[in-house]
């Protein structure tokens, strides 16, 4: 049976539809990839898009998505909410069927060559991909941002895994990396005060002591006036969803505002959202393999 990858990159671009709809053509026209889902967000200046496929298909849409982002977003011009270093700021890599991590580990280590040899983008390697201990995590690699990276690639400690030490005038940089399922989940508050956000979202984090697997930033929704927690789960089974909802409601609470509501963004497992309804309706006995009607559907 054949392998199976899921790529999740996120693009610097969430407010220009056209752009968008460009890069979302470079996926589609690619045999044996299927796009799954794309959404953007205007604060963040954000787009994150998810497709499937065999490993090759894989690789030559995610470089050929890389390509058009770099030829029309520039990140000199860019700002948003969300952190990002690159017109493509991050491409993963997650195993699905049929293929190991290690596997996947190659497969990134490929594209990452590629994209740095053609594009002349610096790559990093980040997560189960990573070359060093400290490039596992995505923010350490982020740390400086678009406007601070050329500095940091003078430094022998960040040179990039592939290309030159010279970040790319326009694009920036790409981080290239192999993970497990993450889950993108949003929370707003019915505040404009960034600075709860900023709180809470330390309050949760595994980095300041919060909850294990959780990354999270305070950004704020200026379309909507609304304060959010961004937050970024890398394993939902050790750290179930509903528990970083409750911790952002009791600190919600703490600062005398509340949750205006959440959201998801892209995909995300069902048996997450299976832990969720457990929870909340006190499920006793609930069989997950055997109780779940779609799970009996081929």
């Amino acid at each position: 049976m054949s392998a199976i990858i899921e790529c999740i990159p996120n693009f610097s671009e969430g407010r220009r539809e056209e752009i968008i709809e460009t890069i979302a053509d470079t996926i589609r026209v690619i045999e044996g990839v299927r796009l799954l889902d794309y959404s953007s967000d205007k604060s963040h200046n954000r787009s994150v898009f998810t497709f499937i496929g065999e490993p090759e298909a894989v690789k030559k849409a995610a470089f050929a998505s890389c390509k058009m982002a770099s030829k029309l977003i520039d990140m000199r011009k860019h700002s948003g909410g969300h952190p990002r270093m690159g017109a493509t700021d991050v491409i993963p890599f997650v195993p699905v069927k049929n293929i190991t991590v290690e596997e996947c580990v190659k497969h990134s280590q490929e594209l990452g060559r590629q994209i740095a040899g053609e594009l002349s983008i610096p790559v990093f390697l980040y997560e189960d991909s990573a070359s060093k201990p400290e490039r596992k995590n995505l923010a350490a690699i982020r740390k400086g941002q678009f406007e601070g990276m050329a500095q940091k690639l003078q430094d022998p400690d960040w040179a990039p895994d592939f290309g030159k030490p010279e970040i790319h005038p326009s694009a920036g940089v790409v981080a290239v990396g192999t993970r497990m399922p993450l889950i993108a989940y949003n929370i707003n508050l019915n505040t404009s005060d960034i600075t709860i956000a900023d709180k809470i979202a330390k309050s949760i984090r595994e980095s300041s002591g919060g909850l294990k697997y959780v990354k999270s930033i305070g950004v704020m929704l200026e379309e909507q006036n609304m304060a959010q927690v961004s937050i970024n789960m890398t394993n939902y089974e050790k750290t179930a969803l509903y528990k970083v909802f409750e911790m952002v409601k009791i600190g919600a609470k703490h600062y005398d505002t509340d949750i205006a509501g959440s959201e998801i963004i892209g995909l995300i497992p069902m048996n997450a959202l299976i832990d969720v309804a457990k929870y909340y309706l006190q499920l006793e006995e609930f069989n997950t393999n055997k109780q779940i009607l779609e799970n009996y559907l081929i």
